[in-house]
This record gives C-alpha cells, structure tokens and sequence, in this order.
C-alpha cells in the first residue's frame, strides 16, 4: 500500500554524469538546484587537495555529499582476499569521516575469486556494519546488473535482510532493474527505511551487452525508453524518503556542456517526481506546486533576426511565398508577415537578443512563440523544473509575453487566449485581418537542427513542458553523413517538432548547425488544402521550387500506382510524395537561403502520420547541387 507519508524530494548527481573539473561541476550542479552529489572516488583521487579541502569545496557551493562510492569486489571472498577487502573498507570510512559524508556504496562482485552465497555475504555485511556503527556511518548494498551471483535487487534485499543490521541498507537503481526487466512494483514489499539510496537512470531500447550499455548509453529519466516513472511510483511506495540521485554513464555528456547536462538532469528528476505524485495520489511527494504539462496548440509566432540587404532579401522572399506585411512594431524596428494563422516576424533591431543573433550568424530565427492553453501555467512549469525567465527590454506599445530561455539559450514565447494576451497583434502592429495569400494555413511543424550532445537536452525539454510524446529516433542519410533524427509532437498533431541531431560539418544540417544561434530552427513545413494549387500560386509570385531529378520521379511511377498524369504534374512543379498504410503526403521545397534555411510547403492526409523522411536523401542531394550551381 502506497504510504500516506510527505517525502521531500532531495535532488543529487553523480560526479561522473557530467564534464569538466570539479569546479566546474560544483558549480553547474549548485547552479541547476541540487541539494548534493554523489561522490565518484577518482574524482576525489584527481584532486590536488585533502579530503577537508575537498569537503569544504563542496560545502562553499551550498552541497553535500550524498553518498562516496563505489567499493567493488567486497562481498563473498576467501582468505586472505577477504581480509583486504575489510582492509579496503576502513581506509574509505577514514576517507569518508574527513569528506564529512556517513554513506558508502558498495555494489554486487564481480570478482573472479567470489564464492557466492547469500548467507556468506550476509555475514560480511553484518560485520561490516558492525565496523560501520562504531564510527557513525553506513553501508548501502547495490546489485550490479551484470553482477557475478547478485544481478537482481531481490537478492540484493534478501542479502541485506538477512545481514540484520541497522546500518546497512539497500540501494536501488533504476537501470539495474529495469533494463533486466524486472518488474519494479517487486520493490513495494521493501521497508522504505532499509532502502538507503535511489538512483535514476534512463537509455535508449537497445539489445546489446548490460555492461556496455550501462557504461555507454545511460541518459536522463524521459530521454530512454526505460519506465523510470513506475520505478520510482514503486520506490516511494515504500515510504522512502532519501536522497534521489542520476547515475549516468554517457559517452556525450562526459563531452558535452556541463551546465546543460546538469540542467537536464535536475528537470529530469522533478519532471519525474511530478508524474509520481499525478500517477498516485496518495503518495504525497514534497514538490512546490507545479502546474501539469500544458497543452500545446502549436507555434503562434516565429520570429526571425535580419537587417539591412538580408532583411529586403527576406521580404522578398516572403512575397514570393504569399504573405503579405501584415504591420509595423510600435517601438521596435520589427515588421509582422501573415498568411492564414502563420505569423513571421523579421526583427530588424540592432540591439539586444535579436541583433546579437543576427551579429552573430546572420538572418537567423531568434524567437518561437508557443500557442498554449494557458501562457502563465507554461512559464510556471517551466521555471520549476530549471529553466531561467528571459526579460527583454520592452518599449511602448510591447506587450508582456511569458518568455523562458530554452536549451542552447534560445528564447521561446508562451502566449494563450487571455485577455492580455489574444489582442497583442492589434495592439503591437495593428493587424486587424489576416491574408489569404497563396493557400497557406498554418505550420504543420518546424525543424530544429542540434548537435548531438543537444538532441536529448531538446527532446526532454519539450516533453517534460507540453503534453508531447516522442517517436522512436531514425537515421536520415546525407550524401555526406548521417543525421539522427526524432519528432516530438502534441496529442492531435497541432504542435509537431522534428528535431535533427548533426555533428559532421559536412552534412547540410552539421553546416546550418555551425551558423546557427539559439532555436537553431533549419526549416519551416508551411501546410496548404491544395498544394498544386497552392504552387501555381507560388509560381506566379516569383517563387522558385527546388528542382528534383527525373530518376526521382520514375522511381514513384515503380514504386505507387498513381492516376494519369499526376506524376507529371508533380514533375513539373517539384513535388515529392510519400505514403503509409493510412494515407499520403505531399511535399515542395523552397532552395536554401540565409546560410541553410529553407521552407517547405506541405499537403498532408490527416490520417498520414509521418513527415516524408524518405525523401529526405533526396531532397538533400537536390540541396546541395543548387548550393554548387549558385556557387
């Protein structure tokens, strides 16, 4: 039965999680909000210093020590291997006592020599925590899933039940059950307060070697594939009330941004306690009030940063897409294009975030607007689980739009139907109606081009705000490399991101990325009733398609059956298409602008689900030669 109880959560990470010196990784995990870490020996062996200095270091960014660990190869040896072992464990508590932390980790051996025996390692526990006691400290046992005899924390429990003694308890892992899969509601029959320490680790659904998928591909609750949120339902069940901590082994992280890893970590453990305290009521998890993940309708806005020849370049463009300028900023040197419900922005501003986007890298987009069921709610949500508000200089007529800084330090909008909010057009540019123009409706999606270290920071960041689900990740093929890619999209389609992980420079979307700034946004997928319609419309405008080869076209004509004459037509204004079981998809490209931005022009079945990736080769290759032919 779940217990009654209030559990403050306790938030704490690994020091091998994340890159860097231990200053630097002090101070990205005091900054993310964690109340401690957990302390990997060699790190503390890399340290110029004693354990008071080191202690003192962690104390100065206002953490603890949660745990020290690991002692390895402890339990169930023979003479004389297991007197050492004792040995091994007095000089750590001398260690522990001078870094000012009473836990110790020890996880399951794997030792050649080992004997095994559940009894036989109880009996080394309880003598160890004999040794324990007399100094103030505590030992928590933990099964290693590829551990020689103890893989599965069932027997890790009994082992420590058996032991029979106050300070030794258990550790429990999420990855360690979960990726054995082993049902976690076994853990519901474990006393709470013999439960020591919870880790959190998430990964990916792969099928390969336990130990190397632990040590390679563990990654933030919410980023896997492993039921992270039943673990700790399970957990907390128990009356737990300790420390939760991130374990993660991850060959990107320990290469990847410090503060942004460590900010994902700390949103991935509230984002995760929260779904604990909706999932069961009656477990009373001591979070702040936070508002539930908030109902997305789709991109209200999306701002571009430009100036000067750029800026004439983008109107012109624009015009040839069928918008029209819709009005001008009261205050800033900003102009609104519409078509439909699509809003465009092009911020010409010289100063603050925009004009150091744009100083930066160019026409770049520099802002989303999000379409919310509820803006304030958004902003709260997001605020609680790690990320910063972002205050822009308002001048008059500016309206106060809810506004966070995303991963990577984008800046995203929040904006709803309130009363504050609905009449912002009219109140900033004085639009009154919007314009039909060439057919265009609304964006199906947008497309945001990340590095791969990035790619999960985006991913978790969208999931854990809006009510999103992810798809499984799939490789998109360059000519010159290769491009992961994920979509995460609302309940009904009305907010669909495609998120590209690229870290080759040679591949378009690597290229794009190395220009980018913030959203890093490459392409908009604009949606039409019509596009024949709709691209003859185009035409007229001045727009030119991205020309596709006739191989591309017999190679429909062999793979679907097709009315007379439509595949020509296709032919003629570049038109690509795709199919699944439930319906199809049509799709039209724009050539590449402002260092490797394009738009597309979509007419989507609703009952299609995907976003034409397997064109995507295609219209790559396409790409690039009308980049080389431009020169």
């Amino acid at each position: 039965m779940a217990s009654k109880g209030s559990h403050r959560v306790k938030t704490s990470i690994a020091t091998v999680s994340i890159s860097g010196t231990l200053d630097e990784k002090l101070e990205a995990i005091a900054a993310a909000g964690y109340d401690g870490i957990e302390l990997f020996e060699q790190d503390f062996i890399a340290f110029d210093g004693s354990p008071s200095d080191f202690r003192r270091r962690v104390q100065d960014h206002g953490l603890e020590i949660s745990m020290f660990q690991p002692l390895r190869d402890f339990e169930g040896l023979p003479e004389p291997l297991r007197a050492k072992a004792f040995d091994r464990a007095e000089h750590k508590f001398d260690l522990m006592q001078a870094l000012g932390t009473d836990l110790m980790g020890i996880c399951s051996s794997v030792h050649p020599a080992a004997l095994g025996g559940i009894d036989r390692a109880a009996a080394d526990f309880h003598e160890l925590g004999e040794r324990a006691a007399a100094r103030g400290l505590r030992v928590g046992y933990e099964a290693l899933s590829w551990g020689r005899y103890v893989n599965d924390h069932r027997d890790a429990w009994e082992i420590v039940r058996r032991a029979d003694h106050e300070c030794i308890g258990l550790i429990l892992d999420s990855f360690h059950t979960l990726s054995r899969k082993i049902d976690p509601n076994t853990i519901r029959s474990i006393p709470g307060d013999k439960i020591c320490y919870v880790q959190l680790a998430d990964a990916p659904a792969f099928d390969m070697d336990v130990l190397y998928w632990s040590r390679h591909f563990r990654n933030m609750p919410g980023e896997g594939d492993l039921a992270c949120t039943d673990f700790m339902r399970a957990v907390m069940a128990t009356g737990y009330d300790g420390p939760i901590s991130l374990e993660i082994f991850n060959d990107q992280f320990r290469g990847g941004c410090t503060g942004q890893v460590a900010l994902d970590g700390y949103r991935s453990i509230i984002a995760t306690m929260d779904d604990v305290r909706q999932a069961e009521p009656t477990i009373q998890v001591d979070l702040p009030p936070i508002p539930p993940r908030v109902k997305a309708a789709g991109v209200a806005y999306i701002e571009f940063a430009t100036q000067d020849e750029e800026a004439r370049e983008m109107e012109g463009l624009l015009g040839t897409l069928g918008f029209e300028k819709a009005g001008t900023h009261a205050s800033k040197a900003a102009t609104l294009w519409q078509q439909g419900e699509v809003r465009i922005i092009l911020n010409e501003e010289t100063t603050g975030h925009a004009g150091t986007a744009f100083e930066k890298c160019g026409t770049t987009i520099c802002d989303i607007g999000f379409a919310v069921a509820d803006a304030k709610a958004a902003m709260e949500r997001v605020i609680a689980l790690g990320s910063k508000p972002f205050d822009s200089e308002k001048g008059p007529g500016s309206a106060d739009i809810p506004a966070v800084l995303g991963p990577t330090n984008s800046v995203l909008h929040f904006i709803d139907d309130s009363a504050g909010l609905a009449r912002i057009w009219e109140k900033e540019f004085g639009v009154k109606t919007a314009a039909k123009g060439a057919g265009i409706t609304h964006i199906d999606h947008h497309n945001q081009t990340v590095s791969h270290d990035n790619m999960l920071s985006w991913v978790l960041f969208y999931t854990s705000t809006f009510d999103m689900v992810k798809s499984p990740m799939i490789d998109v093929f360059d000519p010159d490399g290769l491009v992961r890619s994920q979509v995460v999209e609302s309940p009904g389609g009305g907010l669909k991101v495609t998120l590209n992980g690229a870290d080759s420079n040679r591949t378009l979307a690597g290229r794009f990325l190395s220009r980018s700034f913030g959203a890093s946004v490459q392409h908009l997928a604009l949606a039409t009733d019509d596009i024949f319609t709709t691209a003859e419309a185009l035409i007229k405008r001045g727009f030119e398609p991205l020309p596709m080869p006739e191989n591309y076209y017999d190679d429909l004509s062999a793979r679907f059956d097709f009315p007379t004459g439509l595949v020509k037509r296709m032919q003629e204004r570049g038109i690509l298409y795709d199919r699944d079981m439930d319906g199809a998809f049509f799709q039209l490209y724009s050539r590449t602008f402002a260092r490797g931005m394009f738009f597309e022009i979509v007419q989507r079945d609703p009952r299609y689900a995907g976003f034409g990736a397997a064109n995507a080769p295609f219209r790559i290759a396409a790409q690039k030669r009308a980049q080389i032919a431009k020169g």
